[in-house]
C-alpha cells in the first residue's frame, strides 16, 4: 500500500511537472494569430508579454490558463488526500514546469501567475491573500513586476501563518526564489528606475 501511496504521488508530480510545461501564452498567441511572445515585446512567455503584443482578451486567457495549470494538479491531489508534503512536491513541480518546460525547450516564464494558482490550490485564503497584495501594490505603484515581487516574497509570511505547514512554507520559499531570480532583470530596472 505505501509502494502504491509514493508511486501514485510520483506519478502526480510528473503530472504537475507536464502540465506547467504547457505554455499557455504560446498557445493562446497561435490560436489567435498573435506573434510568438517568446520573439516579441519582452521576449517572456507570459501574460504581461501577450498583453503588450495582443491585448487584454489574449493576456487574460493566458494569465488564467496559467493559474490553472498551478491550481489543477494541487487540487486534484487534495481531493485524492494526498498528504501535505506530497501537495508541496506537486506544487513546486507545476511552477517549475512553467519556468523550465519540456515541450518548450526548457524556456518558459517568470512563473507569478502559476505560482498564485499553486497557493490557491494549498489554500484559497493564502491564493487571494496573495492576489489582494498584488492587486494594492499595483493600484499604489502601476507597476507590473514591483506587485508580483513584493506578493511573492510575502507568500511565505502568509503561508506560516495561513497553511502552518514547514513542507508548504518551504515550497513558497523556493517559489520565492525562483521568481525573484527569474525578475533580476526587473529588479535592475527597478532600481535604476527605469522600469515600465
Amino acid at each position: 500500500m505505501l509502494i502504491g501511496e509514493i508511486m501514485l504521488e510520483g506519478l502526480f508530480v510528473l503530472f504537475a511537472y507536464l502540465a506547467g510545461s504547457v505554455s499557455s501564452a504560446i498557445i493562446v498567441c497561435r490560436m489567435m494569430g498573435l506573434p510568438d511572445p517568446r520573439e516579441q515585446g519582452s521576449g517572456n512567455p507570459g501574460a504581461t508579454n501577450v498583453m503588450r503584443i495582443g491585448g487584454k482578451k489574449a493576456a487574460g486567457i493566458t494569465l488564467l490558463g496559467d493559474m490553472l495549470k498551478g491550481l489543477l494538479p494541487v487540487y486534484l491531489a487534495k481531493i485524492l488526500g494526498m498528504p501535505v508534503d506530497a501537495l508541496a512536491l506537486i506544487g513546486l513541480a507545476a511552477f517549475l514546469g512553467h519556468l523550465y518546460p519540456v515541450f518548450f525547450g526548457f524556456k518558459g516564464g517568470k512563473g507569478v501567475a502559476t505560482s498564485v494558482g499553486v497557493l490557491l490550490g494549498f489554500a484559497w485564503l493564502l491564493g487571494f491573500a496573495i492576489i489582494a497584495t498584488w492587486l494594492l501594490i499595483y493600484k499604489i505603484s502601476k507597476i507590473s513586476s514591483l506587485s508580483a515581487l513584493i506578493a511573492s516574497s510575502l507568500s511565505s509570511v502568509y503561508a506560516w501563518y495561513i497553511v502552518e505547514s514547514p513542507g508548504l512554507v518551504g515550497s513558497c520559499v523556493l517559489m520565492t526564489v525562483l521568481l525573484l531570480w527569474r525578475h533580476k532583470s526587473n529588479i535592475q530596472r527597478l532600481l535604476a528606475g527605469e522600469e515600465s
